[in-house]
C-alpha cells in the first residue's frame, strides 16, 4: 500500500512499510513507517554535520535487538580526485600545461615506485 503527501522542499511515501522522503533533493529511507518529516530532517541534518562532501542519499533502519535505537548511513556524492606531484621543485597536477622542453624533461626522469 502507498500514500503520498508533500511540504516545502520535501515529498514522503510509504511504500510496503517503508517511509521514503524527498528533502532538499536528498533521499531519506526508512524502514520506520510513522517517522514523521521533523524526524526525517534531524537525521539528514545529522549525516550533512558528519560528512566530509554533499550527502545525496540518507538511510534510518532500526537497530537489532536496541529499542528505540536506530542505524544510519549516508551516502555522499563522490568528490574528483586530482593527483598532485612534485616534479623539478613544481607541484603540479597536470602536464599539459607545460611547454615542449619541460614535458621532454619530466619523459626522461626516473620514475621511482617506492617499492623494492
Amino acid at each position: 500500500m502507498a500514500g503520498a503527501a508533500e511540504g516545502e522542499g520535501m515529498k514522503h511515501y510509504t511504500i510496503d512499510g517503508e517511509s521514503r522522503f524527498t528533502i532538499d533533493g536528498v533521499m531519506v529511507f526508512s524502514d520506520i513507517e510513522d517517522m514523521t518529516e521533523a524526524e526525517a530532517r534531524l537525521y539528514l541534518e545529522r549525516a550533512i554535520s558528519e560528512a566530509s562532501s554533499e550527502v545525496v542519499k540518507v538511510e534510518v533502519d532500526r537497530a537489532d535487538g536496541d529499542e528505540g535505537m536506530v542505524d544510519v548511513k549516508y551516502t555522499c556524492r563522490k568528490v574528483k580526485f586530482e593527483r598532485i606531484r612534485r616534479i623539478t621543485g613544481y607541484l603540479v597536477g597536470t602536464l599539459d600545461r607545460w611547454n615542449n622542453a619541460k614535458q621532454a624533461e619530466e619523459q626522461d626522469r626516473v620514475k621511482h615506485t617506492g617499492r623494492r
